[in-house]
Order: C-alpha cells, then sequence, then structure tokens
C-alpha cells in the first residue's frame, strides 16, 4: 500500500509539472529611428513596452504596460503588429486608441501571435495624427 501511495503522488507531482504553465515576458524599447516609414518631426519621440503572458490551449493572456514621451502629438493608437526589423507588417493586436502615457491592459493573442512573439518577429508601434503609420517603433523581445 505504501508502494502505491508513493506511485500515486509521484504521478500527480509529475502531472502538475507537466501542467505548469511558464510566463513569459515582452519588451520593445520604442524609437523613433526604427519606424518605418521614417516619422516626420519626431526626433524626441521614444518609449517602452513591457509585458508578460502565460500560455494556455489557444494562446495566451497578455497583461501589458506601455509608456512614451516627446511625440508630436497625442497617441491616437498603439498596436502589436506583425513584421521583421525593418519592414512594416499587419496589425495583428490592437492595444489602445486613443493612448495614454502609462497606459496598461489585458488581452487574449492567439497562438500564432505567440509564435510571432516568440519567433522575433512582432513589433510594437505608437501612431500620432502627424504620423499616421507610426512615430515610435521596437521590435519586440520574449523570455520565457
Amino acid at each position: 500500500l505504501t508502494t502505491l501511495v508513493v506511485v500515486a503522488v509521484a504521478a500527480l507531482a509529475i502531472v502538475a509539472l507537466a501542467g505548469a504553465a511558464e510566463t513569459y515576458t515582452v519588451s520593445a524599447t520604442l524609437k523613433n529611428s526604427t519606424e518605418v516609414p521614417r516619422p516626420k518631426g519626431a526626433t524626441f519621440a521614444k518609449g517602452a513596452f513591457t509585458g508578460t503572458y502565460v500560455e494556455n490551449k489557444t494562446g495566451a493572456m497578455l497583461t501589458w504596460k506601455l509608456t512614451f514621451q516627446r511625440l508630436t502629438g497625442k497617441a491616437v493608437a498603439a498596436h502589436i503588429h506583425k513584421g521583421k526589423r525593418g519592414q512594416a507588417g499587419p496589425v495583428v493586436v490592437p492595444l489602445c486608441g486613443p493612448c495614454r502615457n502609462g497606459q496598461t491592459g489585458r488581452v487574449k493573442i492567439s497562438k500564432a501571435v505567440v509564435s510571432a512573439l516568440e519567433g522575433g518577429n512582432a513589433y510594437v508601434n505608437v501612431h500620432t495624427a502627424k504620423n499616421a503609420a507610426g512615430e515610435v517603433r521596437g521590435q519586440v523581445a520574449t523570455k520565457g
């Protein structure tokens, strides 16, 4: 009976470890010099994007924070886009619009977005009226 209990406890521990969700962190340093196309009049604009997510069966829940300063005007929107460094790509996760400095949020993301984040194939950018295509941008780095 003791052996059976030990085996059962070991099996439960293995199942618990296998099912343990790993937390990932994401971050991006947002600069005007990495935006494509190059923004106008945004010489001193900069920002940061940070967050965490825990994967699940359908994707993950992303908790994020966005900061920025010295934009040419109000931040009309911010998104996560799919795209390699130096290339513009489609929006895959709307973050906010309009946005305020220090804004936080939580959003469900798909497995495809998780894959793009983990593959270095996603970036965050902030849009203004003067730079509708984006004023500051940063490639997202993921650590697990």
